[in-house]
């Protein structure tokens, strides 16, 4: 199949890397975000699909919209097989749906229809959620509420992030899209999503993962994990943003000192080689933290520079 390809950061570079390698498919150009501004300097940086796509020698198209425009038009004179979505980042129009010859396909990080958007692996952990996945759907105007190809699930460990995750998804989720280009080579019919069971997952903002101190240890768990590595989970101290990158919930074999078990919510207590922040139920062990203008650090290292008290408490 003579295929078009979208997709913006790295978790789509497995995909795009099998589709470019599969003798029985041609990636004739690849859609992708514009070059962003990175770095002290802000110097624009093209994404890692553009920088892949240039590394196997195919064309690119950079837009942050295909509404309108000569992106727009270009995609609209494609003559292409079917449109494969990872991660672009941007809405495709109504009007550009019935271009490929099979429509477009997306592959999609979770169980739809729950967790329908944006930011489905993030939202999936900080809600608790025992397992998620990837679908491969046929795109249609309505947001990721299209038909399903095919599916996959895959439990979410105690201590998984959202970018241990996401990267996991990136690689075992791939065949999903092959095999859904031979689905619809044979003319497989995909079947209809659920009208039951929608959660929307939307983009995750700062403002959306700053930690109640007051809440349970498992809550303020899931939220540091959802938002691992970014945009991170943060709480104040001294006015002043502090992250919390991965934390431990406590074991019940934890010998922990009455200091610690008897910690306040918002209270962090150092030991000599861990750290440890006072929930609305039990204590919860900071492994990896990041004070504002600084690096990020193993939590028991930065309090013993921070040379913290009693009193010494996230709000």
């Amino acid at each position: 199949m003579r295929l078009l390809f979208a997709g913006t950061p790295d978790v789509a570079v497995p995909t795009l890397t099998a589709l470019a390698a599969d003798r029985r498919h041609e990636v004739v150009v690849v859609l992708t975000r514009p070059d962003a501004a990175v770095g002290r300097h802000r110097t624009p940086r093209p994404c890692p699909v553009a920088m892949k796509a240039e590394e196997l020698g195919i064309p690119t198209m950079k837009a942050a919209t295909v509404k309108s425009g000569d992106v727009h038009d270009a995609v609209a004179s494609l003559n292409v097989d079917a449109a494969v979505v990872v991660a672009y980042g941007g809405l495709i129009p109504a009007d550009l749906l019935t271009v490929p010859r099979h429509g477009w396909i997306n592959l999609h990080f979770s169980l739809l229809p729950r967790w329908r958007g944006a930011a489905p692996v993030q939202r999936a952990i900080m809600a608790g959620d025992a397992e998620t996945g990837a679908c491969v759907f046929q795109l249609v105007e309505a947001l990721d509420a299209g038909p399903i190809y095919r599916t996959m699930t895959v439990p979410i460990g105690s201590t998984t992030t959202a970018g241990e995750l996401l990267q996991e998804l990136a690689q075992t989720a791939t065949p999903l899209v092959i095999s859904t280009l031979e689905d619809l080579d044979a003319g497989v019919a995909p079947t209809p999503q659920s009208t039951e069971g929608v959660t929307i997952a939307s983009q995750i903002h700062p403002d959306d993962v700053r930690v109640t101190v007051t809440a349970d240890a498992e809550d303020i768990d899931h939220l540091v994990r959802g938002a691992s590595p970014s945009p991170g989970a943060w709480a104040q101290l001294d006015d002043k943003r502090f992250k919390i990158l991965r934390t431990r919930r406590l074991e019940a074999d934890d010998d922990v000192p009455s200091v610690v078990a008897t910690a306040q919510p918002g209270q962090l207590v150092a030991t000599r080689k861990q750290l440890f922040l006072g929930t609305g139920s039990q204590p919860l062990e900071l492994l990896s933290v990041q004070a504002f203008g600084k690096r990020t650090m193993n939590g028991a290292d930065w309090a013993r520079g921070a040379n913290i008290n009693a009193g010494t408490r996230l709000r």
